[in-house]
């Protein structure tokens, strides 16, 4: 894995977190069951993994 300053994570979490923030958002506003909302669904899990994954590796790097 390509390594990344604290910086970077750090900006990539915040742009994630605002990311996962808008897509919930725009969440009720599509039907259920239609592709957009499945879409939908799968990108904020996608993105809340992302965001887990960047924590912990956050958590490890020496203060």
């Amino acid at each position: 894995m390509e390594n990344f300053t604290k910086g970077e994570l750090e900006e990539a979490l915040r742009a994630i977190v605002s990311t996962i923030g808008k897509c919930e958002k725009a969440q009720p506003k599509l039907k259920e069951g239609t592709s957009q909302h499945t879409l939908l669904i799968r990108r904020i899990k996608a993105l809340r993994i992302a965001s887990a994954l960047i924590e912990r590796e956050l958590a490890e790097i020496p203060q």
